[in-house]
């Protein structure tokens, strides 16, 4: 939501506003100041919907991703094929996340959403009939391409809460979605031991979409309506988002071989055209927006992502090497830690207020003691240090990405929420390409080099964000009016 736009209640961007103006709120509650108000109520039980949403979505992922390795290789891939095949996943959502994110924005969060889901299904069960590398291989498209539920999801929050409220809120899904990856894998590991168990277990998981499928298109969006075509315009987003003026709009639009209205609106030639014409706009205007604002964002989501997959990639190695930790005891370890992580949702409200909802100030905090924890846990000497690290660094972890997702949108604007956090995924991705090759490097040093490697590039955001604060959308809007 745009600064200047909070007395409006719900976000007017593409996506959903409540059918009646919302009191003042509760930041992260949903629930106006005294009793109440039906516009309220309406939108947290939309939100309750999509916590629920979000947990069944790796709920069911968490069930098979376990177990894929083994399949494969029990399919008589080699460990290098193997490799390969689970690579292509990630390097299918590289190239896909900004795409499906962006295509989110121009066609609306409910239609994506339900598209990205029921293909999400279709792959998981083609993985349950999967006799063969080939068909391993092919059933990891339909996901690797369409598999976008959770930033989809946080795109229509985003659209739904006031930016005051968003933080907490979102704390409040990614907390909801982390206790399905908590259950998810027991739910999997008890499966796979039957009779056929990864086939019994992809239908399972392939069942679980379709009923969160269900959900979606059961979701009660008779007490919602669409933002106004006015503000849901290609002008109304585009302009508020990359700055352009009405001449800038009708130059855009004669580029594109599409004649401009009196107001600079592009007029379309045919309903089959439009789509694909402002998913191209938007994404034009992304580039811009990343070269100009946002560059200092996503680096620093780049540098921590690395950082921590380093951290997480000779975990268990590491805590056997150097203190003699059993697989069964790190795994209770990994459990312990996940469960804070979860607890870190609850508690981004109360550090929120204590930061005066300065997000950026609390996530190059966050940062910091990330940063200082991987040190640690890289230099202790003692296992009960150890332990303690890793304890802390899941709180830590937790607030810094729901920190940075908030700033994605703060600095760009949710009119195009769904581009942005679809590009904070495809940077990501580039993560997990960097991050196995770099930990090989630094394994070769030392068990310790992975964490040490990556305190110190949390340590070179740490930096980046000391030297430059982006500007959130608003101001970049004011500054424009000014001129």
């Amino acid at each position: 939501m745009e600064p200047g736009e909070q007395s409006s209640g719900m976000a007017p961007d593409r996506g959903l506003i409540s059918a009646t103006p919302r009191p003042r709120q509760e930041p992260g509650t949903g629930t106006q100041e005294g009793a109440p108000g039906p516009g309220a109520v309406r939108a947290r039980r939309f939100l309750l919907c999509l916590y629920l949403v979000g947990f069944l979505d790796l709920f069911g992922v968490s069930m098979v991703v376990p177990l894929l390795s083994v399949h494969v290789k029990s399919l008589g891939a080699s460990p290098t094929v193997a490799g390969i095949v689970g690579s292509s996943y990630g390097i299918l959502q590289l190239f896909s996340s900004t795409l499906v994110g962006c295509w989110s924005d121009v066609v609306g969060r409910r239609s994506s959403l339900l598209v990205c889901i029921l293909c999400s299904a279709l792959g998981y069960l083609m993985l349950g009939a999967s006799t063969n590398v080939f068909l391993f291989t092919l059933a990891r498209v339909p996901a690797g391409i369409f598999k976008h539920t959770l930033s989809i999801s946080r795109a229509l929050l985003a659209d739904l809460v006031t930016e005051e409220e968003r933080p907490v809120v979102l704390g409040q899904f990614n907390t909801a979605s982390s206790m399905g990856f908590i259950l998810g894998p027991v739910v999997g590991g008890y499966l796979a031991e039957l009779d056929g168990g990864f086939y019994l277990t992809a239908f399972v998981c392939s069942s679980v979409f379709v009923l969160n499928a269900g959900l979606v298109w059961l979701f009660p969006w008779s007490e919602v309506k669409l933002s106004s075509p006015e503000d849901d315009s290609p002008r109304g987003r585009n302009q508020a988002l990359w700055g352009k003026t009405d001449s800038a709009m009708q130059r855009a639009a004669s580029a594109q071989g599409a004649p401009a209205s009196p107001q600079g609106t592009p007029v379309s030639k045919g309903p089959a055209s439009l789509p694909w014409a402002e998913v191209l706009a938007t994404l034009r205007g992304l580039r811009s927006l990343v070269l100009s604002a946002l560059w200092v964002v996503f680096v620093v989501r780049l540098l921590m992502a690395v950082a921590v997959m380093l951290y997480y990639s000779n975990f268990v190695l590491a805590l056997e090497e150097r203190f003699g930790m059993g697989p069964r005891a790190a795994g209770y370890l990994t459990s312990c830690s996940s469960a804070l992580g979860v607890l870190a949702g609850f508690a981004l409200g109360p550090l929120l207020r204590l930061y005066g909802r300065q997000s950026y100030r609390l996530l190059r905090h966050s940062t910091v003691l990330t940063s200082a924890l991987l040190l640690l846990f890289a230099s202790a000497r003692s296992l009960d240090v150890a332990v303690a690290c890793s304890v802390l660094l899941s709180f830590s972890t937790a607030i810094g990405r729901t920190c940075i997702t908030d700033l994605q949108l703060t600095v760009g604007g949710v009119r195009a929420g769904g581009s942005l956090l679809g590009m904070g995924q495809s940077v990501t991705a580039v993560g997990r390409v960097l991050a196995p090759i770099l930990s090989g490097v630094a394994q070769e040093v030392s068990p310790c080099g992975p964490p040490g490697l990556g305190a110190a590039l949390g340590f070179v955001a740490v930096v980046i964000m000391s030297r430059n604060r982006p500007q959130s959308s608003g101001q970049r809007d004011d500054e424009l009016k000014s001129k």
